[in-house]
């Protein structure tokens, strides 16, 4: 009995013990599934799917070769989160830095009249789709050939906005190569003219994205001169030239030469092109030049071979004949001469006719004197009306039977010559046509020669006097990116924005000085500009880098005051890391203490010269606009 009572108890106990072990094992599996269940969901809602976790009773292990460092601590700090820290083990290895470094990215596209082509090393997730659907219309029904490589790695900053700009700049460039990085842009092109080649500078210099740089260069063919012209007029003791034609350097530079040797005082303008009769050009230009200068008086044309003479009226008849030989048995094989001494001048008891033309700023043409019957003036004010506008020709002429036959043509000729200009006028006379007025356009006394050489003959004496104005030009008008920092940095050279002490208050002089500044920015229009603030070395390398940044924070807020766009411009703080002078000096560190402005994203180290820094360099420390009170601030700390 006393035995059975024993047996009872143990086998109690022993059944107690068995559930006890079985409830543990259930427990610690449950608490394994939910631990490792719970990491892995926080490691996948935190991105890091390449960690691998195993639950070993109430320890979490957590294995995988990370990514970096960085990624490895974030995964044991996530897993961290879920379990007790103490419980997780760190079994992962990092992946090695070196065999992991992301290959540079870049493209270079290529476009001509075959179509458009695409090299290089681009990230995988790239969207392709999309940049055939951009490219596809530029190819003109040419193809667009990929021939891009991909690689499975992080896309670089600035790598979207650079590949961007590139493929919108290649929409107005029909031959071009352009090499996109994430950090720059280099754009090789060929544009149809000079002009055309301004243009596409000042509008992708004013387009580049911020924090990527652009290479530019732009060719320009030379142009087609037809005919190839020449004009040089020396009259009332003044020489000039309405048109001028080289095919080299070296004949520009001769027949400009031969210019100022016969009295031009002005700078001359003579266009290099292509279509040059002889490759004795320059020689013939500078003795017709030459014997025209002799004479005194007068003017020499040349349309291609064919050269015409005209002495002013009066000229003593043998030294024109004299020179005019000379110049006959001077001159090259191929060119002609045809020199013309006018007859003095007979009364016309009738009074001579006369026809004007008066080209307004505005646009408005009034029409004044002859022309010839009825179909005459028809033609004309259908040929000025197609010309200027039916709205502007305002016609007050009579019609005139006695004029001869080639009185319409003249007439003609001069309207058309008027029609290159900005405003002016035209005045036709029975042996003589003058064009005068203002352009914007620099070759047009050239063109407007041609054309009256091409109408009335190459003997025909006519007289043009055409002044370029440079505010006429819409593209010469526009100042560059490089014109304008070189305005403003002539600003800071003499003139110094200066702080009060210890401050990010501009004193009262600065004012004025920021004033200007902001004219030449509203006039600029968008720029990336850096506005940089600088100290001297005296205080704490922190305050001063703080002082810096708030001082070119505060020109930026002023010129944001003024209403200047400066959604482009960005203001950054240098402290005293970028010294121009010795800090030991006084002298030096005023020099120091500086504002400065800075084109960003241009590849064109030259156009940044002409910085106050450099200016306070040059000059030895020898600025003098006062103290800052940086150096004060400094002490005080």
């Amino acid at each position: 009995m006393r035995f059975s009572a024993i047996a009872i108890v143990t086998m109690t106990f022993l059944a107690a013990a068995g559930l006890s072990l079985v409830a543990a094992g259930f427990s610690v599996r449950t608490i394994e599934e939910n631990s490792e269940y719970g990491v892995r969901l926080a490691l996948d809602e935190n991105a890091l799917p390449w960690a691998e976790v195993q639950a070993n009773g109430l320890q979490v292990v957590l294995t995988g070769t990370a990514p970096s460092e960085a990624l490895r601590f974030k995964a044991l700090s996530t897993a961290g989160g879920v379990v007790d820290a103490a419980r997780v083990i760190d079994g992962m290895d990092i992946r090695d830095s070196a065999g992991i470094q992301a290959p540079r990215f870049s493209v270079e596209i290529l476009r001509n009249e075959g179509g458009i082509s695409l090299i290089g090393l681009v990230p995988a997730s790239i969207d392709r789709d999309s940049i055939m659907a951009q490219l596809s219309p530029m190819a003109d029904g040419g193809a667009v050939t990929d021939l891009l490589e991909t690689a499975d790695y992080p896309v670089p900053d600035n790598w979207d906005r650079a590949l961007s700009f590139g493929i919108t700049a290649l929409e107005s460039m029909p031959r071009a190569k352009i090499s996109i990085a994430a950090d720059r842009v280099a754009i090789t092109a060929m544009a149809d003219s000079a002009e055309e080649r301004r243009k596409l500078e000042v509008n992708l210099a004013r387009r580049v994205p911020t924090g990527v740089r652009l290479a530019l260069d732009i060719s320009a063919p030379r142009p087609v001169i037809t005919p190839f012209n020449l004009r040089f007029l020396i009259n009332d003791g003044k020489a000039r030239f309405d048109a001028c034609s080289a095919d080299t350097e070296e004949a520009q530079t001769r027949i400009l030469a031969a210019a100022r040797a016969a009295g031009m005082e002005e700078k001359g303008i003579c266009t290099i092109g292509l279509g040059v009769p002889s490759p004795n050009w320059a020689r013939a230009a500078e003795q017709a030049i030459a014997a025209l200068a002799e004479i005194g008086a007068g003017s020499v044309t040349f349309t291609d071979a064919d050269i015409t003479l005209l002495a002013e009226q009066g000229t003593d008849q043998a030294l024109f004949d004299r020179v005019v030989g000379e110049l006959e048995s001077r001159l090259p094989d191929v060119f002609a001469l045809t020199a013309v001494l006018p007859a003095p001048e007979v009364a016309d008891a009738r009074g001579q006719a006369e026809f004007t033309a008066i080209l307004s700023e505005d646009g408005k043409v009034e029409l004044r004197g002859r022309i010839g019957d009825d179909t005459s003036r028809t033609i004309m004010e259908t040929f000025a009306k197609a010309r200027f506008g039916s709205e502007a020709v305002q016609s007050a002429v009579r019609s005139d039977d006695t004029l001869t036959e080639d009185w319409t043509v003249r007439v003609l000729a001069g309207l058309e010559a008027l029609s290159r200009l900005t405003s002016g006028q035209t005045t036709v006379l029975p042996d003589q046509l003058t064009v005068t007025g203002a352009t914007g356009n620099d070759r047009a006394s050239a063109q407007i020669a041609a054309l009256l050489a091409q109408k009335l003959g190459e003997a025909a004496d006519y007289t043009i006097n055409v002044t370029y104005d440079e505010a006429l030009d819409p593209v010469a008008a526009l100042p560059t990116p490089q014109d304008c920092i070189r305005r403003i940095n002539a600003i800071l050279s003499t003139r110094k924005i200066n702080f009060e002490p210890g401050s990010d208050t501009p004193d009262a002089a600065a004012a004025g000085i920021i004033n200007d500044i902001a004219d030449i920015l509203k006039e600029c229009g968008e720029l990336k500009l850096e506005i940089s603030g600088h100290t001297d070395s005296q205080g704490r390398a922190e305050m001063n880098q703080r002082l810096s940044e708030a001082r070119a924070l505060a020109v930026l807020n002023a010129l944001r005051a003024r209403r200047v766009l400066t959604s482009s411009i960005t203001s950054v703080g240098y402290g005293m890391d970028q010294p121009i002078a010795d800090n030991g000096s006084e002298e030096g560190r005023e020099a120091n203490r500086r504002i400065e402005f800075r084109l960003i994203g241009i590849d064109a180290a030259e156009d940044q010269q002409g910085t106050p820094a450099q200016a306070a360099a040059d000059a030895a420390n020898g600025n003098d606009n006062g103290a800052d009170g940086t150096e004060k601030q400094g002490k005080r700390e």
